[in-house]
């Protein structure tokens, strides 16, 4: 449904048809928008996220040198700023800004489920990935930060990698429970809610996305990743997407009627 949908003229039979068809999966995405509007939308979705994660925490470290208030003070902004992006470009792009979540939906689109083909995975990722890159560089652009410094801020211990796992496996539970409960509509909040959280009940501080985890390796600041730590970052947040969608199936299994068919 867009905005420009007419209202009460649809006939009822339509409106019967239209009722019955499978809803999408989270980041599934209207059929009519063009490819390159969603790459567009990921692009600059991913790019505004990064831009807001770095340059929240160059201001937090500027105004203060308590840690806790600057972690506090950047998970803020990155709650609003994301809920915000959700809600906007979600009706374009499905707003993935995450590599994981369409890596997801691209596999339950192999298991029979509705969201992003092949293809379209190999438009969403690059342009998730350039965006992330691209609001770093704005990030300290905008603050007076050299335009790219590789971050010496080592990240390789395993416990921020088991963090990793957790932080991303309950990303993907929650979109993927939010979707096959029909309640999508309260993604920007929930998810914008899940990752400030996350911030503070994981031991990475949740990045939970791997084009993020790229662009912040190009800045040499609060929330920056040395380079060498990302490899691993990446592999624990895949590997969490993986046990997310296990919980999803798990957690959410599909009953069945008593003649033996699955239920709606």
């Amino acid at each position: 449904m867009t905005a420009t949908e007419p209202v009460g003229t649809a006939p009822a039979a339509e409106t019967v048809i239209a009722a019955d068809a499978p809803q999408p999966v989270p980041g599934a995405t209207p059929p009519r928008t063009p490819l390159i509007a969603r790459a567009a939308a990921e692009l600059v979705g991913t790019a505004a996220l990064v831009a807001v994660v770095v340059g929240s925490g160059i201001q937090a470290t500027e105004l203060t040198q308590d840690v806790a208030l600057q972690l506090l003070a950047n998970s803020t902004a990155t709650v609003f700023g994301l809920g915000v992006l959700i809600a906007l470009l979600g009706p374009v792009s499905g707003a993935h800004f995450n590599p994981a979540v369409s890596l997801a939906e691209w596999w339950t689109v192999r298991r029979g489920g509705a969201g992003v083909t092949a293809r379209e995975l190999a438009v969403y990722v690059p342009s998730q990935i350039v965006g992330a890159i691209a609001g770093a560089i704005l990030a300290d652009a905008m603050f007076g930060e050299p335009l790219v410094k590789w971050s010496t801020h080592d990240r390789s211990a395993g416990h921020l990698l088991l963090g990793e796992v957790v932080a991303t496996a309950g990303l993907i539970l929650l979109i993927f429970g939010l979707a096959r409960t029909d309640r999508l509509r309260f993604a920007p909040v929930a998810v914008a809610s899940y990752i400030g959280a996350a911030y503070w009940f994981t031991s990475s501080t949740s990045f939970a996305n791997p084009a993020v985890t790229i662009g912040r390796a190009f800045t040499d600041t609060f929330a920056g990743i040395a380079p060498a730590s990302v490899p691993a970052f990446i592999g624990a947040q895949l590997a969490g997407a993986v046990v997310g969608l296990a919980l999803v199936t798990v957690i959410f299994m599909r009953g069945e009627t008593d003649s033996g068919q699955s239920a709606a």
